[in-house]
């Protein structure tokens, strides 16, 4: 049993193809999928696929890429999407520095306004953090943001921080990355830290793992990142598996 607890199903990366694609996925190892949002359009997407497919469940959040959405009709609009039966976090949010740091103080606001939605609605929160490390763990320390649980999202820091993370009570979600041959840092800190922390994810359609890299991805490719898993963890692919879907359960508060 695998649960991917990231993916974009929404995107139009899929619109080809996405039913059937869903039907193949339902017929595989995979047993549950969350949706995520990146803005409010998506947030609805994912709470409308929720609904759509018995094994898929919402979260809904604003990227930092969007942060400018997040005013106070915007945090209205997630309130009611958090109402959906499956919607089980707040997410994605965060910040962002690869592309714009012009915004930080915008995207800083955004964060800690949807930390705060979360803490109302007594949800865990999903985080995307790239070149952005030093001001994420200042937030999410400054909200005590680690009692609502959740998980640092296609994590890419070191293990020391990855240690930190686990320490404050959050998950580290570990996708196709890790099979990358120069993925040291994420290679280090999948040993480092405990797989009782660990989840799956995909991010799909992005970071296909190998020998898929550069290639639309998939939930049906979470098999390579499980042997890669493994294989750091000098553990069989059974024990990774299951592990990392009680983690996912645990994490959302879903039930098996």
């Amino acid at each position: 049993m695998i649960f991917d607890t990231h993916a974009h199903y929404d995107d139009e990366a899929f619109n080809e193809d996405r039913e059937k694609l869903i039907d193949e996925i339902s017929r595989s190892e995979i047993r549950k999928i969350v949706n995520v949002g990146a803005n409010l359009v998506t947030s609805q997407n994912s709470v409308d696929l929720s609904e759509k497919y018995d094994f898929f469940y919402a979260a809904v959040g604003v990227h930092p890429d969007d942060a400018a959405e997040v005013t106070e009709e915007g945090i209205e609009r997630l309130r009611e999407l958090a109402k959906g039966k499956k919607v089980v976090a707040v997410g994605e949010i965060g910040l962002d520095y690869y592309w714009n740091k012009d915004n930080s103080d915008l995207q800083k606001t955004a964060f800690k306004r949807q930390i705060e939605l979360a803490k109302e609605l007594s949800l865990p929160i999903i985080v995307h953090s790239r070149d952005a490390a030093a001001d994420t763990m200042e937030i999410l320390h400054e909200t005590d943001a680690g009692n609502l649980g959740g998980v640092i999202h296609c994590f890419s820091y070191s293990p020391e921080m990855a240690l930190e993370s686990v320490k404050m009570g959050f998950y580290i979600g570990i996708g196709g990355v890790v099979t990358f041959k120069n993925a040291k840092k994420i290679k280090e800190s999948v040993e480092a830290i405990p797989l009782e922390k660990i989840v799956l994810e995909t991010d799909c359609p992005y970071l296909a793992p190998d020998p898929f890299r550069g290639k639309r991805n998939s939930s049906l490719y979470l098999e390579y990142v499980v042997k890669e898993i493994a294989r750091l963890k000098g553990i069989d692919e059974n024990t990774v598996m299951e592990q990392t879907f009680k983690n996912a359960l645990n994490m959302y508060n879903i039930e098996a």
